[in-house]
């Protein structure tokens, strides 16, 4: 990071909350991301489509539990 961009972003941290955000945004609109909505929209979808495959026994749960100690016992190793 050249020295330029540290103080753009020193400069750029001591602003008000709003306008962090307003940049932020701004910031990732160059960038291509995706808006919250459509960031919504596409979490809606995988819901349901998660909903649907347990509703119809595709896809089968595993207690808490089960995932957890599993989990503990790769850690171990």
């Amino acid at each position: 990071m050249t020295a330029a961009t540290t103080k753009l972003a020193d400069k750029l941290l001591s602003l008000p909350c709003e306008d962090r955000i307003y940049l932020v945004d701004k910031l990732l609109k160059s960038l291509n991301a995706p808006s919250k909505e459509e960031v919504d929209k596409a979490w809606a979808e995988e819901s349901e489509r998660r909903i649907d495959e347990l509703e119809s026994g595709k896809v089968q749960t595993i207690p808490g539990e089960q995932v957890f100690r599993e989990i503990r016992k790769r850690l171990k190793k």
